[in-house]
């Protein structure tokens, strides 16, 4: 059978969305990992469930940056023979990895908000109060410094959405601290604790899912693949597409296959030029690879297969 092969971009373009933005990662690691220290201390000596939920999430916070670093190091790698695309899917798993341990530490925050309904401790409001002013500060800095990558890479946009659970737990606790202050209704630090833990459930679960559909190899949700055939079949001289495959290799580079079969094998190099500034126009796809079949060794092949089969009937 006649074939051409196309390869818009012969390997993935040099660095990773997220690694474009491993500096303000790494800045946004090393300030979690201050407070986080700080954050814990506070905790345990004002006795706040909220304040040690939210240093939990700072604990979560660092290992997901540390995390998305360390992946960011492993997709830099170059491919090898065993490992054609290299390490890039590294960054994918950095996320999936992040979004398990929310949800890990969310079920924790919940069984000890149960316990403290049962047995409230005393808590010191004032304490408490400056801790968590500092860490909203910290989260913000941070937030302000994963903002522009968190819309690039899934892998920064789980660490970002990590932070940014954080900083809404700095505001739970200061809250809490304020009611405790001005009340002396201990209750209500539980409650926020708890209530920390429902906000970031579905945010972390549509981390997952975005993380598990891309290890599924699903097509990205940026791309209607209807739409694509149909740009396909528009090409003059192309009569049907098959074994077409959209996927995602990692954050920021999409991959695309197929097979087009074509009335003339002539201008097989037309069609393929043609496909390529269609994908990549209309739908940002640069690493193709697309077979010419030729439509009339197709029939004649189809044509033989089914007098085999009536013979053998």
């Amino acid at each position: 059978m006649g074939a051409g092969h196309s390869h818009a971009a012969a390997a993935p373009p040099p660095g990773t969305a997220a690694g474009r933005h491993k500096s303000r990662l790494a800045g946004a690691l090393a300030l979690t990992t201050t407070f986080m220290a700080v954050e814990v201390i506070g905790g345990l000596w004002t006795g706040s469930l909220a304040l040690l939920a939210d240093a939990a999430h700072m604990l979560t916070d660092a290992g997901g940056l540390a995390l998305a670093l360390i992946a960011i190091r492993f997709a830099e790698r170059p491919a090898t023979p065993q490992k054609t695309y290299g390490y890039v899917r590294m960054e994918v798993l950095s996320a999936l990895t992040n979004a398990v341990v929310l949800l890990l530490l969310t079920i924790y925050i919940f069984y000890e908000a149960y316990k403290r309904f049962l047995n409230p401790p005393e808590i010191l409001g004032g304490p408490m109060l400056a801790v968590a002013l500092v860490g909203l500060a910290v989260n913000l800095i941070s937030m302000k410094l994963l903002s522009a990558g968190s819309s690039e890479s899934l892998n920064v946009k789980g660490a970002y959405f990590e932070v940014l659970s954080d900083m809404l737990g700095s505001l739970g606790v200061i809250v809490a601290a304020a009611i405790v202050m001005l009340t002396g209704w201990t209750l209500a630090d539980p409650i926020i604790g708890a209530g920390i833990g429902l906000f970031i459930i579905p945010r972390t679960w549509i981390l997952l899912r975005q993380a598990i559909h891309i290890l599924m190899e699903g097509t990205p949700p940026e791309v209607d693949i209807t739409l694509l055939e149909r740009k396909l079949l528009d090409i003059p001289g192309v009569t049907a597409v098959h074994d077409l495959h959209v996927w995602t290799i990692t954050s920021g580079i999409d991959a695309m296959t197929c097979h087009l079969v074509v009335t003339d094998m002539a201008q097989a190099r037309t069609t393929l030029v043609s496909a390529q500034e269609t994908m990549r126009a209309d739908f940002g796809l640069t690493h193709t690879t697309m077979q010419i079949e030729d439509q009339r060794l197709r029939e004649a092949e189809g044509e033989e297969a089914v007098e085999a089969t009536a013979t053998r009937s």
